[in-house]
């Protein structure tokens, strides 16, 4: 049985890939911060293990990667998922901000990577697959900070991808566009539809098609894909 470690599982697209993962025979692990009673609530759905860190926190990081380790026995597939958002114009944002975007979204996964990759190399095998976002690709305005998170996201991707290639483990990005979640929840109506008029699809993304394109990259299906970022924008950009 194939197992995976999805960080940010409790709700939005980290929970749809908890659901398709356990869904298509893998043991799952997630992490969650907050979200309690929606981590008990997707454990209890799918039989995923459910484990609370702070992925700011270099000792809940490593906690989470040995709790996971001891109830997968192994983690074949690592899905940095984990974020946060939120937007400022760029004269407004607070160190605080700036260092807390950086720490959740491109630290965090630098740091759940350092903790999987031995284990990984020493089996010659192994997939990760980190979140980052069309913003990462294109920048976005008043989002500066995750705009550069995202973007060293994809950075650390393709470098990690050549320096893993050799142990048989791929490293690969998705990149969506604008996704119905929680995140995107405080977006009004007017911005949402302005960005579904100019996709090409004509509407924004769900979280289950990022899972779908998830479980694809963890699969055997692309095991001869490695270091790519994945668009998942409907055609926003090209």
């Amino acid at each position: 049985m194939k197992t995976v470690l999805i960080t940010g599982g409790s709700r939005g697209i980290g929970r749809a890939m908890v659901e398709l993962f356990s869904a298509n025979g893998y043991k799952v692990a997630f992490t969650y911060k907050n979200s309690e009673s929606k981590a008990k609530s997707v454990a209890e759905a799918t039989g995923a293990l459910a484990i609370c860190a702070d992925s700011a926190l270099e000792s809940d990081i490593l906690s989470a990667v040995k709790l996971a380790e001891e109830h997968l026995g192994h983690i074949d597939c690592l899905i940095n998922n984990a974020g946060v958002a939120s937007f400022s114009l760029f004269t407004d944002i607070t160190l605080e901000q700036w260092n807390e975007h950086l720490a959740v979204n491109l630290t965090g996964a630098f740091l759940y990577s350092k903790a999987v990759i031995p284990s990984m190399v020493s089996r010659k095998s192994g997939r990760i697959i980190n979140i980052t976002s069309m913003w990462g690709i294109t920048g976005s305005s008043c989002e500066v900070h995750y705009s550069t998170a995202k973007a060293g996201l994809i950075g650390m991707t393709k470098a990690l991808a050549k320096e893993l290639g050799p142990s048989g483990i791929t490293v690969n990005a998705i990149a969506p566009g604008l996704i119905a979640t929680d995140m995107n929840g405080t977006l009004d109506e007017e911005t949402v539809n302005g960005i579904a008029e100019e996709t090409p699809l004509m509407r924004i993304g769900s979280a289950d098609e990022v899972a779908g394109a998830a479980l694809f990259l963890a699969s055997e299906a692309a095991s001869f894909i490695t270091g790519d970022v994945m668009n998942l924008s409907g055609g926003y950009i090209m």
